[in-house]
């Protein structure tokens, strides 16, 4: 069953990205590069819980 997760770039504080994931395929946490405004640049975004 897919989950709805959050993302977020720890150090800017942003959680502007919403995906879903099947934790029975990947139980460990995703890790995603995604455009970030507050920088204006691609980053990487860590799944939140």
């Amino acid at each position: 069953m897919r989950q709805t997760i959050t993302l977020e770039h720890a150090p800017t504080g942003e959680r502007l990205y919403l995906t879903t994931k099947n934790k029975r395929n990947t139980p460990e946490r995703l890790e995603l590069k995604k455009y970030s405004p507050k920088l204006r640049k691609h980053v990487i975004f860590k799944e939140t819980k």
